[in-house]
């Protein structure tokens, strides 16, 4: 294997607190501030979830680590699970891809069965067979295959622009990968530090209940669109509202609320099913909605300190429940009314935050039995104990034979490429 210590230098682990909100905002996400790179930093709300990375640590290489531990025992203090998989994985990889001849092919032609020429000479070699044979079928089996692992898709054995480009990129370009997902792993609760914890990783929108560092349960989720990415940060999830309002941020009120009265006139409230509260107190009277001056405030002339919010009920975005975990940042996980988009392989979705697949399934895991309310409105019901959620972003996943790369639809591993290995190509 080739030195394996000199890939990485692990990026100092800049961990961002909350910044402080004055007014109401709503059930809508704020965006993280630029000073905290979510390349891989992670933001760790509460402080007893940063038992893995403090605030302000030097850098490190955690392969040596790993080099240097027997993660098979589970010992106590060791890195998340997923950090030894990703690891074993890269060596991995290094042991097969990273061994081929690292040549460029020429741009040129689409290569499949049946092309002949210098081109398809390197493809082989590039592939590890020998130059003599042209497109046959054992260089059509080593081009699926190697789709497949870096997820070039469809693994249809033909080697376009995007495959010979891919092999154009070498082995190191995607052991970077592996290692920036491995730092990001490496925030992930450390072997025997939570009973139970759930890990939403935005990378593959899905999330993974572990129950003492295995992972017993898991479903889709809708996350963050690119422009709207859910953040990934560590929070401790302590109650869940069934019933739940929606409640319509204030730039939202002025941008969206007030210009539909202008339009549809103070119906709207009645056919959306909204109401109006005085203000964003806690035991604010509901008003009628005409004592308003909804034009002033879609003009901004008018700043909108009324509470607008959408009623308990299926037409809800939240639906049925939403899981509160208090944090600066507006995040939570939630039930949905449109269950349709989890048939989706784009399920990059939503302003930043989580859809549940099945709250039902999530519910009866954090509770024990899905919470039954007692009232058609708005009731909290607290968790019989706290659960922590570390919200992720991986591009790459542990395999049976090593790993498999996915779409990095946030950008945030070319990010990461300049925080780790910035003057270090």
């Amino acid at each position: 294997m080739r030195n394996t210590l000199a890939l990485i230098i692990g990026a100092a682990a800049v961990l961002g607190t909350a910044p402080a909100v004055a007014a109401p905002r709503g059930d809508e996400p704020v965006a993280v501030p630029r000073a905290i790179k979510q390349g891989i930093d992670f933001v760790y709300v509460d402080p007893d979830m940063s038992n893995v990375a403090r605030r302000h640590q030097r850098p490190q290489n955690w392969l040596q680590r790993l080099f240097s531990m027997d993660f098979s025992a589970g010992r106590s203090g060791a890195p998340n699970v997923l950090f030894g998989q990703l690891g074993r994985g890269l060596q991995q990889y290094q042991a097969t891809y990273g061994r081929l001849p690292q040549i460029k092919i020429p741009a040129g032609p689409v290569l499949k069965r049946g092309s002949t020429g210098k081109r398809v000479q390197l493809l082989r070699q590039r592939l590890g067979l020998y130059p003599q044979g042209g497109y046959d079928d054992q260089l059509f089996q080593a081009v699926a295959s190697y789709q497949t692992v870096h997820g070039i898709g469809p693994a249809d054995g033909i080697a376009g622009k995007g495959t010979i480009a891919s092999l154009n990129r070498g082995s190191r370009y995607y052991e970077q990968r592996i290692a920036i997902n491995m730092e990001r792993a490496f925030r992930l609760p450390s072997v025997r530090t939570f009973n139970r914890y759930v890990v939403v990783d935005s990378g593959s929108a899905e999330a993974y209940l572990f129950d003492r560092d295995r992972v017993v349960d898991g479903m889709k989720v809708v996350v963050g669109a690119p422009k709207t990415k859910t953040p990934m940060i560590a929070v401790i999830m302590r109650n869940a509202k069934a019933n739940p309002y929606w409640n319509v941020p204030p730039e939202l009120v002025r941008s969206l609320t007030a210009k539909k009265v202008q339009e549809m006139g103070l119906s709207y409230f009645k056919s959306f099913h909204y109401e109006v509260l005085r203000d964003w107190g806690p035991n604010a009277p509901v008003i009628d909605p005409k004592t308003v001056n909804w034009k002033a405030i879609a003009s901004g002339k008018q700043e909108p300190t009324i509470h607008v919010r959408q009623l308990p009920g299926p037409w809800n975005s939240m639906r049925n429940m939403k899981f509160e975990m208090p944090n600066d940042y507006g995040i939570y996980l939630h039930d949905t009314p449109h269950d349709e988009l989890f048939a989706k392989n784009d399920r990059w979705l939503s302003n930043g935050c989580v859809r549940l697949q099945d709250y039902r399934r999530f519910a009866t895991w954090v509770f024990g039995r899905v919470p039954q309310p007692s009232t058609q409105y708005e009731q909290t019901f607290p968790l019989p104990r706290p659960v922590p959620i570390y919200l992720t972003y991986l591009t790459v996943a542990p395999s049976n034979n090593g790993v498999v790369f996915r779409p990095d639809p946030y950008g945030w591993d070319a990010l990461a490429m300049s925080q780790m290995f910035a003057g270090k190509a």
